[in-house]
This record gives structure tokens, sequence and C-alpha cells, in this order.
């Protein structure tokens, strides 16, 4: 029953934000994380500097992982991660470092993954765990 739902705000989605790629990957980014077992507890976190932005934060098992969300209409020109370059990684870290201390994580259980998301029928969801290190912000 309720996949029947979520196929239907699906299709309701897809119409309103059909020139919104970015909030529609984000909606099945956070709904794939949740079915691989993650508890989400941000969306679009923005550290108070204005520095940086995490797209969700999620925790996964006993680590908390900040989740940059990349979506294109297709992979004509490449995949969708590799548009998250070190100075990309550079803000999420310092929006990063802010939520972990903030909310008393310590730094060694925490990652940056990226899920790519690919607008086919049915849209393709790629999530790379661990994506990425930041040695110095």
């Amino acid at each position: 029953m309720i996949g029947w739902v979520y196929r239907a705000a699906d299709r309701l989605r897809r119409r309103r934000l059909a020139d919104d790629h970015g909030v529609l990957g984000e909606d099945l980014a956070y709904r794939y994380l949740r079915q691989c077992g993650c508890t989400v507890v941000a969306r679009n976190y923005a550290a108070r500097s204005g520095a940086g932005e995490i797209d969700l934060v999620a925790w996964d098992g006993w680590v908390l992982a900040f989740v940059e969300v990349k979506t294109r209409s297709s992979a004509d020109f490449g995949a969708p991660d590799t548009a998250v370059d070190r100075e990309k990684q550079r803000r999420i870290a310092i929006a990063a470092r802010e939520y972990g201390r903030r909310a008393q994580v310590e730094p060694a259980r925490t990652r940056f993954d990226i899920v790519s998301v690919i607008l086919d029928r049915p849209p393709r969801i790629i999530w790379r765990r661990d994506a990425f290190h930041v040695s110095v912000i």
C-alpha cells in the first residue's frame, strides 16, 4: 500500500519540479538512505558562518554521514559525483565541523558520502560511502 503512495507522490513531484532536479534528487536520496537503514537527522544544514551547506546528515549505524547529493537528468556528461571538487569538499567540511561540534560527535565517528542521482526511468541512485577525506579545514 505505501509503495503506491510513494509512486503517486513521485509522479506529482516530477511534474511540479520538472526544472528543479536538485530538490527532486535530494528527495530521492533521502528516501533511498532511509530504505538502506539510515536515520536522516538534517536536510540542507547551513553553517551559521554561511561558509558551507550539507544536503543530508544521516546516522549510518554509529557513523554520522555528511551527504552531498548530486543530480543529473542523464549520465551523458559524466557521473554526477564528479562535480564535487576540492572547493565544494572544503565548504562541506566547514559545515560538517560545525554540525559535529554542536551535536557533540567526535570526528572519528563521521564521514563524507556522495549520493549520485540520475533521473532515468526509473531513477538510478548510487551511494558512495566515505567518498572523500578532508585533512585540513
